[in-house]
C-alpha cells in the first residue's frame, strides 16, 4: 500500500475528488494548508499599504491506495488539478507499513477500503 498525498489549488478540489471517487479511490482526508514554492510569495496592496504574502494557501489530499492503482491515481489527479501555471502544487507517495482500523482492530489492506 501506499500514501498518496496531493498539494493542490483550492479551485481544482472538486474536480480531483470527483475524479478520484470515479476511479474507485472515496476516502480521502482533505485539509487547508499554507505553503510556499517557487513563487516564495506575493504582494498586495492594502489600503494604500503594499503587503507581501509569504504563504499561499492550499488544499492537502491524503489517500492509501493499493501499490497497483498508484499509477491511475497519479495520472487523476494530475489531469485534474493542472491549470498549466506556477503554483499548482505536488503529490508525493508513501510507502505504507500497515493499517488498522480503530473501531474493530481489523489491519491490512482492507481496512482502507470502503
Amino acid at each position: 500500500m501506499k500514501k498518496v498525498e496531493a498539494i493542490i489549488r483550492h479551485i481544482k478540489l472538486d474536480d480531483v475528488r470527483d475524479a478520484l471517487d470515479k476511479i474507485g479511490v472515496g476516502q480521502m482526508t482533505v485539509t487547508e494548508v499554507k505553503g510556499a514554492g517557487k513563487q516564495r510569495g506575493y504582494e498586495e496592496t492594502y489600503r494604500g499599504t503594499k503587503i507581501t504574502i509569504h504563504l499561499r494557501p492550499k488544499i492537502k489530499i491524503e489517500t492509501v491506495v493499493e501499490d497497483d492503482k498508484i499509477k491511475e491515481v497519479v495520472e487523476t489527479i494530475i489531469k485534474n488539478a493542472r491549470t498549466g501555471d506556477i503554483g499548482d502544487g505536488k503529490i508525493f507517495v508513501y510507502p505504507i507499513e500497515e493499517v488498522f482500523r480503530i473501531r474493530t482492530g481489523e489491519k491490512g489492506p482492507d481496512t482502507v477500503k470502503e
